[in-house]
């Protein structure tokens, strides 16, 4: 039974890894920590734990963290928390700067602890088989995404959320959008960027075995332009990843088992580990550049 410290209190840590903890069999909920002791204190009291409010005492009282922050505070907590020996369940993006991920890459590392970072989709077992075939079979271009969210309308628990107003849709939902197209065209080269309507963000991407694919992000879309889609095209025509098929909470519940799995087995080669995490971000990160600057953005070999 691996005992994992939850740190994070908002929508997404206690409807999803709060409820995935809870129902794994091989997994015991320690703790929470929260930025708002208020709601840790509520979190913890639903599930009949301690709240802590210190960082480094919830570390000492588990096996592993599942940490649902925003990307900037994560980061800080995975080092220390790999630092203590603690295995890492972490969530997209890494961090917001490759500076910061090569910390926790580093810290992971040198600690030898075993990581996963939660990229929704490649945890719903049809996606994970598409993705796996498609890569198998090769021959493809390219690939076009458009993910267009409204995050803003009255429903979504997400309005308020501070770094994603800031940071918007390429690194909020840019990693969902890599996480799916990196496994199969290959590690990203060259970057450009340009920006549309309603904070819109649109990718031209360069990929090391020669394809390029599109990608064109929001948060703020008409409620009516709402979309989301993955295409591949190539040798072998169009194919289109399927939707995910369950919950997050049961995709979460999946990335416990290879979690799991890492830790017992000792191996530390998970195919959404912390070294993925970090190359998903330097991408986003030379994403921004390209942005800010005007330009086409080289990433190193």
């Amino acid at each position: 039974m691996l005992r994992f410290g939850l740190f994070g209190t908002g929508h997404w840590a206690a409807q999803t890894h709060a409820a995935a903890l809870d129902a794994h069999p091989q997994a015991q909920l320690a703790g929470v920590w929260g930025r708002d002791p208020a709601k840790a204190r509520a979190l913890a009291q639903r599930h009949g734990v301690p709240a802590f409010d210190d960082v480094d005492a919830l570390l000492d009282a588990v096996d592993a963290v599942a940490v649902a922050l925003p990307p900037d505070v994560q980061a800080d907590i995975a080092v220390r928390a790999a630092t203590a020996g603690r295995h890492l369940l972490l969530d997209k993006p890494l961090a917001l700067a490759t500076a910061d991920a090569d910390r926790v890459v580093t810290a992971a590392a040198q600690a030898g602890v075993a990581s996963v970072v939660f990229f929704t989709g490649r945890f719903h077992p049809n996606v994970a088989a598409f993705l796996a075939s498609a890569a198998a079979v090769g021959g493809w271009h390219g690939a076009q995404v458009t993910m267009f969210a409204s995050i803003f309308q009255p429903e979504s628990p997400y309005g308020g959320s501070a770094w994603r107003r800031e940071h918007g849709g390429l690194w909020d939902i840019g990693p969902h959008a890599l996480s799916v197209i990196l496994p199969v065209l290959g590690r990203v080269t060259r970057v450009a960027a340009m920006d549309g309507p309603r904070d819109a963000v649109h990718l031209l991407l360069d990929h090391a075995g020669g394809a390029t694919s599109t990608v064109s992000l929001s948060l703020d879309a008409p409620p009516e332009a709402m979309r989301n889609e993955v295409l591949f095209h190539g040798e072998n025509g169009v194919q289109r990843v399927p939707a995910r098929d369950g919950s997050p909470v049961t995709a979460l519940g999946v990335a416990l088992d290879q979690l799991v799995e890492e830790v017992d087995n000792g191996t530390r080669d998970h195919h959404c580990d912390v070294r993925f995490g970090r190359e998903v971000v330097a991408v986003l990160d030379a994403a921004g550049t390209a942005r800010a600057e005007g330009r086409t953005v080289s990433l190193p070999g």
